[in-house]
């Protein structure tokens, strides 16, 4: 089993602070405090649905919810896109369930526009509120104009202008609060009680789950049910996969039912394990779509019943499945759009069959991404589809020496090439090799490249699963320096007009920055790469400093990647 990107390739994540650390995204709030009236548990999901559509169980009966769906009434049957170029690469037939071609480019519609169309005439007409600023935020806003109902939208100020200018061409009304979505969710909470609105829920709702359920049954019209193997979904709060599955497993139980996550937001993953819903501290964001710190109640009820297995992907996995869907469709969809072909992907690779009719379909969920990330997925790609690896070349500082590193890295091409001189004795390089052998046996060609380069008395390590220096070290490497007392420290913090002059200016007045490494990634979120200045005495009261900034942050000091390339 693969581990996620981290400092050496080992599965870490950014700390998480001691205090309340900002959430940088709408799922990635901290859990509501109790709130006075609003019901709990099974209350809580029986309360909204009629009566005649319980079951003995005291639960929703999903297959009729889902059958007398609304949601035909705003959408129509997306396609079943025959991935070509993937079915043939897999030995499998690939279909791709186009939800990316929504009048909204996701599903999210489904389940906002569902609800919204059986709220109770006598008080849908005060209006709806949501706390969202991505696909949520848009299928309600879509949903409120065409039933004709007030939305309003609440976002933290500093949200990039795109995101609530679509929720304002789309009707909504958008409200502008705090600087982080768990104050934004905190007015969400007061102006539903003020003015009697209704709270949109994105996942946790018996009419949510049952409008994204409506995909499991045009799925099943749609496929061949002798031939159809497995369904493939993304996983944040669990509302699609509960719905599809909800239907599914109602009318073609031997149809498997598979969820993926990434390494660093595995809420569900986790919850599964434990039997119970698991909080997580801090969740990866770049599948931001997908990136929830704790799944719904009722969608978790109904995933224990109908989920098969959750399989986890890495962020190069995603960026390469990202490629896949381009290269058979044209079309780019978003991070958690990919993340079910990069879990098919996995499941192929894990489970090998002669069937070369055998059907597998992802759910293609949402397309909506910043255009400036594609410079990100591009880069990374290749490391996650394993046709590219990064190596760090360590060999003698004499004349020839890269004639030698040459001649046993070809006949590979090279696709990166870093060096400065930093010793008398040593060089350091980093470089960026493709590989060309069949997935099945990249792994070897990798080894072998590994070892022809260790045998003319060099030597090298694989750096394609570090984290730090994909994302910093590859674009520092230019000597290295023997500053007194500095640590390396990894920050995660809101890409929004200004965030980086705060971010600076927090930090300058109390510290000596040795380093600094900031890329804009067309991501809400932006990484950084920091060197401070701080005497080992004085480690414990820096580390209390970050907690109260409040970004989430890792130490990077010990890296292998650092103190090769950066530190004297």
């Amino acid at each position: 089993m693969e581990t996620p990107n981290g400092v050496n390739g080992s599965p870490t994540l950014p700390r998480t602070p001691s205090v309340k650390a900002l959430s940088l995204t709408e799922y990635a709030t901290n859990p509501s405090p109790p709130r006075e009236g609003r019901q709990e548990g099974k209350e809580k999901v029986t309360s909204v649905v009629p009566l005649d559509f319980i079951l003995p169980t005291g639960y929703p009966d999903y297959l009729r919810l889902i059958l007398t769906s609304r949601v035909y009434e705003v959408v129509n049957e997306t396609p079943l896109t025959h991935a070509t170029n993937l079915s043939n690469r897999l030995e499998c037939q690939v279909l791709l369930k186009r939800e990316d071609l929504q009048p909204v480019f996701s599903f999210k519609l489904r389940g906002a526009y569902n609800k919204m169309a059986h709220l109770d005439p006598q008080t849908r007409w005060k209006g709806v509120v949501a706390c969202s600023a991505g696909n949520h935020a848009q299928g309600v806003a879509y949903s409120a104009r065409k039933l004709k109902i007030p939305a309003t939208i609440v976002m933290p100020q500093g949200t990039p202008s795109i995101k609530h200018l679509n929720v304002t061409r789309l009707g909504g009304s958008v409200v502008l609060h705090g600087p982080d979505f768990d104050s934004a969710k905190e007015e969400c909470y007061r102006l539903e009680k003020l003015h009697g609105l209704t709270n949109i829920s994105p996942f946790d709702d018996p009419y949510v789950i049952a409008g994204q359920g409506t995909i499991g049954m045009e799925l099943l019209r749609q496929t061949n049910l002798q031939q159809l193997e497995a369904i493939f979904c993304c996983v944040g709060g669990g509302g699609l996969i509960a719905g599809i599955g909800a239907y599914v497993k109602r009318i073609a139980p031997h149809v498997k039912i598979i969820g993926v996550e990434t390494y660093d937001a595995n809420a569900m993953v986790q919850s599964l394990a434990k039997g119970e819903r698991v909080f997580l501290k801090e969740v990866g964001l770049f599948a931001d779509g997908a990136a929830v710190k704790q799944v719904g109640e009722e969608t978790f009820r109904i995933c224990q019943e109908v989920v098969d297995e959750v399989i986890q992907v890495t962020t190069d996995e995603t960026c390469a499945a990202i490629r896949d869907v381009f290269e058979d469709t044209r079309s780019i969809v978003e991070p958690a759009g990919a993340l079910s072909i990069a879990g098919l992907k996995k499941y192929v690779a894990a489970n090998p069959s002669p069937n070369t009719r055998r059907q597998l379909v992802a759910i293609a969920s949402g397309a909506n991404m910043n255009f400036d990330r594609l410079r990100f997925v591009a880069e990374r790609a290749a490391l996650g589809e394993g046709k590219e690896a990064l190596l760090r070349v360590s060999m003698p500082e004499t004349p020839g020496a890269f004639s030698e590193l040459m001649k046993a890295i070809m006949p590979h091409a090279v696709t990166e090439f870093s060096y400065r001189y930093a010793t008398e004795s040593v060089a350091n390089v980093l470089v960026g090799i493709s590989l060309t052998s069949p997935a099945s046996q990249r792994a070897e060609e990798l080894k072998n490249l590994l070892e022809r380069i260790s045998s003319g008395g060099l030597t090298a390590a694989d750096l394609s699963g570090d984290e730090l220096a994909k994302s910093h070290i590859r674009y520092l490497v230019g000597g290295r320096s023997d500053v007194a007392n500095e640590r390396l420290y990894m920050f995660n913090f809101p890409e929004r007009p200004g965030a980086l002059e705060r971010f600076l200016a927090t930090l300058k007045p109390n510290y000596n920055i040795s380093l600094f490494q900031y890329r804009h990634a067309g991501s809400d979120i932006g990484k950084v790469l920091t060197g401070i200045q701080c005497p080992d005495g004085e480690v414990d009261q820096l580390h209390a400093f970050l907690n109260k900034i409040g970004y989430p942050w890792e130490d990077c000091t010990e890296s292998e990647v650092f103190k090769t390339f950066l530190r004297s």
